[in-house]
């Protein structure tokens, strides 16, 4: 499967499409305020607006269509979802085109309006969903047939996994799986799985399987006596971009969890690697460029107060820097303004208390208004970190936090962040028994992940630091 070639394929269809769509549209235009206009087309070629949209419409359109995700997963696309997110995405971009370019155009009463928005409307989401629906419906019928497979992966090795299997491989209509083998659970003489697939290793060794042979997709078939390694399972998983398929029990299905995109296949429980829509993800970062600037600019006489607050507290640096653990396991260093004297941690790395007597006087004060924290707001328009997202930690407490709560690596998933739901419950952490408590709440964000709950977790931090709350 040559990934790159079938965005371009998309890429260039949405192009062309909406440089028909302006064209004809801009035509539309001319022939109603000149119903002649066919008789002296050179008023068109020698209008500088006319090419300006030509070159500037298509490229807003295409920016449009990467926030909306439209190209991310280019091979899973099914129609009638793609029909939903053309609809709700020409429709966004046709009113800030309407309101930005063509509101303030001459137009005989509102009726005109009301026409040249449907017209834009219909042109653009035509052409372009049309185009989409040849592109997909070709796709999704090399799918079906087997000629476009997703490498799969079994977890399971004994009955369950052999019933998924011919199941899948019996469908009415494929839908892409191509089988690289099967991992085991608990070790045992004899694979039932063995008659089909080949043995890959035992589910301690995913991470590898999953990159050596580049699986797409991992469906967990286990035997009920192996329900207990589901969570070790998932968890070892959750650091790679995989498609997790669960086989449903009884009550999933009562209970209304099992969803099934296409009638034809076999029900399964799908856990999809993205924690946001990706016009969400986009939105995010957006908002944490914004509002760091934004924080830089008109708090720039607190940053002054704080940074001559800590040079006259104590001797040493004004700026404190940590190795943290961030994105995907990767080291950066995290910026503070110093609250405590120097050489706090010359015995070894420890964690803070409410009565610690490492903390200098004003150290106190910043602390209690996270003054200390807002050196950060660098390292998230760098990209290292987010507004929101759980607290970056130390490889000597991750070490521990593990031993304890090994579902702590599901953190590493997303951006660390200047506040989290965790901090808005507990503060600074004093105890590694803390910290694996306020992993619960970090958990549950990772879980709910949404903007709003972004904007939810930002609104109690402000309130936390007007009110002086924080510990």
């Amino acid at each position: 499967m040559n990934r790159h070639l079938q965005v371009t394929k998309y890429v260039f269809l949405d192009w062309f499409s909406a440089l028909l769509a302006w064209s004809l549209f801009y035509l539309y235009r001319k022939l109603n305020e000149s119903p002649q206009i066919f008789s002296h087309l050179n008023e068109i070629y020698d209008d500088r607006k006319f090419w300006l949209g030509i070159i500037v419409i298509p490229v807003f359109w295409l920016i449009l269509y990467i926030t909306a995700g439209s190209y991310r997963r280019i091979y899973r696309k099914a129609r009638l979802k793609e029909l939903g997110q053309t609809i709700i995405t020409v429709l966004i971009g046709v009113i800030f085109l309407f309101f930005i370019l063509i509101l303030d155009d001459q137009v005989h009463g509102y009726k005109g309006y009301y026409e040249s928005f449907l017209v834009l409307l219909a042109l653009q989401f035509g052409f372009t969903y049309v185009s989409r629906l040849l592109l997909t419906s070709r796709t999704v019928r090399k799918v079906h047939n087997g000629e476009i497979g997703f490498n799969t992966v079994i977890i399971g090795s004994n009955g369950n996994a052999e019933s998924i299997y011919q199941s899948i491989i019996h469908q009415e209509i494929s839908s892409g799986n191509k089988f690289i083998g099967f991992v085991n659970i608990y070790d045992r003489e004899y694979f039932k799985m063995s008659k089909y697939l080949p043995y890959l290793g035992n589910y301690r060794k995913l991470n590898k399987i999953v990159k050596e042979e580049q699986i797409e997709e991992v469906i967990i078939a286990i035997e009920r006596s192996e329900k207990d390694t589901i969570q070790r399972i998932i968890i070892e998983l959750e650091e790679v971009n995989v498609i997790i398929k669960i086989i449903p029990l009884l009550q999933d299905i009562m209970f209304g969890t099992v969803k099934v995109a296409n009638v034809f296949h076999t029900p399964l429980i799908e856990i999809s690697p993205d924690l946001m829509p990706a016009w969400q993800q986009y939105l995010k970062r957006f908002l944490d460029i914004f509002a760091s600037s934004m924080v830089l600019i008109f708090l720039s006489p607190v940053y002054l107060f704080t940074a001559i607050g800590v040079k006259f507290s104590s001797p040493g640096p004004v700026l404190f820097k940590q190795k943290r653990i961030g994105y995907r396991g990767k080291p950066f260093y995290m910026y503070k303004f110093r609250s405590m004297f120097v050489d706090a941690e010359r015995n070894g790395p420890q964690l803070s208390s409410d009565s610690d007597p490492r903390i200098t006087k004003f150290g106190v004060i910043i602390r209690k208004y996270r003054l200390d924290e807002i050196p950060q707001f660098l390292t998230v328009l760098k990209g290292q970190m987010s507004l929101v997202g759980p607290r970056p930690e130390r490889q000597y407490y991750i070490d521990q936090i593990m031993q304890k709560a090994p579902h702590y690596r599901l953190l590493l998933k997303i951006k660390p962040g200047i506040t989290s739901w965790g901090q808005v419950k507990y503060g600074y952490a004093s105890t590694i028994d803390e910290m694996v408590d306020r992993l619960r709440y970090d958990l549950l964000y990772l879980e709910n992940m949404s903007l709003s709950m972004d904007f939810k977790i930002m609104i109690y931090t402000v309130l936390i630091v007007i009110q002086g709350r924080g510990k």
